[in-house]
């Protein structure tokens, strides 16, 4: 038994269900070949979850059952191609497969849950609905398995907190890279967030072949605070259940910000929806727009646009490798904003390797949720540039808080640091 509201009943029961549902699929792939497929043979093995609702007085004493798949212990299912063989077309299998699985449950799993209504009744509101809505800004990966022979990985990705496929988000592919800057961004609905996670899945682009997996990682949206940037790096594995692979894969760089739709939250006052939020929340909650919670939120928001002055005084730098034969480096900083393409670099700094400029640079930003600060080291020489490392921001906590002075860690280098203070002069613009 578990505790819920005071008109419900709820059990969690570690059950086996077994099935042999028609399910056709037609599947297009990308070559132009059309597969009708069968799903036959279903069966789960876990932990279902039960909910009598709503409890009455009369037998069997409520009105509706709900059921659920709380915990998955194993899943089967057998694939079959209508009048032809799945193992014929090479690669197609474990791809349908992975797509299917992850279909199958969704379709049961918790929050999804099955309504069987037992005394005459509306029981519409039992059932799932949106409750808030995930932002996410896919920002880069590094040091990501390389799965190419000649060159390096084309690396994309792919989110979701459910995985149906209309609700799996896809990043533009980055050619030739284990180091990948995407800065995209997107949006997910969330029906419960105790219970649902973000996943993302890495790929490597092989053009019409299937796509070869790079890595995955899940964040728990239980984690983060409703109302408040959440700035993550994460660790890719090979599998989310069984963690036993202890491969380097790379890790993916994510800011996260989950809001409620509830008008009961303490995030929002119907008399005054801003009061309390700070700008970030403010931004994104005018471009809700009063999103309802039962409809997608595509193509329903504003074009939010934050226009500002950026001002970066790039202080020092501590502990960088030596990359000269005396044991030093001739260290400059390169600083570029990713979407406008402006670009600026400080003086050099000969044969040192905690470097001191204090100097201070402005850039007139057009589109503050959207821009990527990239800070680059190199070491000057005469004959070229060696790279030293390189970190990057994005705009979110200096439009958050204004003004702040941080120490970055350097990719590239075991402890390098470098200091910064960043400003921020906002002029914000909503369009319709």
């Amino acid at each position: 038994m578990i505790d819920g509201e005071p008109d419900e009943v709820i059990m969690e029961l570690e059950l086996q269900w077994d099935g042999n549902p028609k399910i056709y699929l037609d599947i297009k792939t990308r070559v132009g070949i059309s597969l009708p497929i069968q799903v036959k043979n279903i069966g789960f093995t876990g932990v279902f979850r039960i909910i009598f609702k709503p409890l009455a007085d009369e037998l069997p004493c409520f009105g509706a059952l709900c059921y659920s798949l709380r915990e998955k212990k194993k899943l089967d299912f057998t694939l079959k191609v209508v009048g032809g063989d799945l193992s014929s077309i090479p690669g197609i299998s474990d791809a349908l497969e992975e797509t299917i699985r992850d279909a199958v449950e969704d379709s049961i799993t918790w929050p999804v849950r099955k309504i069987i209504p037992i005394l005459p009744g509306d029981y519409s509101y039992l059932e799932l609905k949106q409750v808030g809505i995930l932002e996410v800004k896919l920002i880069e990966a590094k040091n990501l398995t390389n799965k190419d022979i000649i060159g390096k990985s084309d690396p994309f990705a792919e989110l979701f907190v459910r995985p149906l496929r209309d609700r799996i988000k896809t990043s533009k592919t980055i050619d030739n890279q284990t180091n990948p800057i995407w800065n995209e961004h997107f949006e997910f609905a969330v029906e419960d967030v105790s219970t649902q996670n973000l996943t993302i899945r890495l790929y490597d682009d092989e053009g019409v072949q299937s796509s070869e997996f790079i890595g995955c990682a899940r964040l728990p949206l239980r984690d983060l605070e409703a109302g408040k940037v959440k700035d993550v790096w994460l660790k890719l594995v090979k599998d989310l259940e069984v963690q036993r692979d202890q491969k380097n894969r790379g890790q993916v760089h994510l800011e996260i910000l989950y809001y409620p739709l509830d008008a009961s939250s303490e995030l929002y006052n119907p008399y005054d929806p801003d009061s309390g939020l700070t700008i970030m929340e403010k931004i994104y909650n005018h471009a809700s727009d009063a999103v309802d919670s039962s409809t997608s939120t595509s193509g329903m928001k504003k074009e939010v646009i934050i226009r500002g002055v950026l001002s970066v005084k790039v202080i020092s730098a501590e502990n960088l490798p030596a990359t000269d034969q005396t044991g030093k480096s001739d260290p400059y900083v390169k600083l570029k904003l990713k979407k406008s393409e402006q670009k600026e670099k400080t003086r050099v700094i000969n044969d040192t390797l905690n470097p001191v400029w204090n100097q201070t640079f402005e850039f007139v930003v057009e589109d503050g949720l959207h821009e990527l600060l990239i800070l680059e080291i190199y070491d000057h020489d005469l004959f070229g540039k060696d790279k030293i490392g390189r970190c990057i921001m994005t705009l979110t906590r200096a439009i958050l808080e204004g003004e702040f002075t941080e120490s970055f860690p350097l990719d590239g280098t075991e402890s390098g640091r470098l200091n910064v203070h960043v400003k921020w002069a906002p002029q914000t613009i909503t369009r319709d």
